[in-house]
């Protein structure tokens, strides 16, 4: 699918009209991807996220990039692997296809997408793969915004995993 890419680096020195965050339900800031993102942005940031409230695993919510050369950030909160029998496909998938209607909403044309659930939430890489590419495609054939959705990961065996299953 052309609308898809994939590249290795750091979501935070990317240009695309918002990159998501795999935060955490209290949205102020956090360890890998979400403690990357908070530094990248500035204080501003965590201002902003003190008036969201939260956020409930599976849903998300939008902020400004401040000092990210991003305009938008997109919260989104993932589940924590549990074996797999508490709701997490279904909670991961609403991590996406939450964060994707939230780009349509704000006509935003491009999004990046980290590896959400895989770090310290434990997540199999290669389940959250799919069950992300799944997401991402089936909102995609349905839906003309966003226009392009890129995955950043961050190492090698993501990587890999990736572009076997985007193949």
């Amino acid at each position: 699918m052309k609308r898809i890419e994939l590249i290795k680096g750091d979501i935070t020195q990317l240009k695309t009209d918002a990159i998501v965050n795999a935060a955490n339900s209290s949205l102020l800031g956090g360890g890998g991807v979400d403690g990357a993102i908070h530094r990248t942005a500035g204080p501003q940031l965590l201002d902003e996220c003190k008036q969201l409230n939260g956020c409930p695993t599976g849903e998300a919510k939008i902020t400004k990039g401040y000092q990210l050369p991003s305009a938008f950030i997109i919260h989104t909160v993932g589940p924590i692997w549990r074996g797999g029998n508490k709701n997490e496909p279904t909670l991961l998938k609403k991590c996406y296809t939450n964060s994707l209607a939230i780009a349509k909403q704000n006509q935003l044309k491009t999004i990046a997408f980290p590896n959400i659930s895989t770090g310290v939430y434990g997540y199999p890489k290669e389940a959250a793969a799919q069950i992300a590419i799944t997401a991402v495609k089936d909102y995609l054939n349905q839906n003309e915004l966003p226009e392009k959705v890129i995955f950043v990961v961050f190492d090698d065996e993501n990587y890999a995993i990736y572009q076997d299953l985007l193949a």
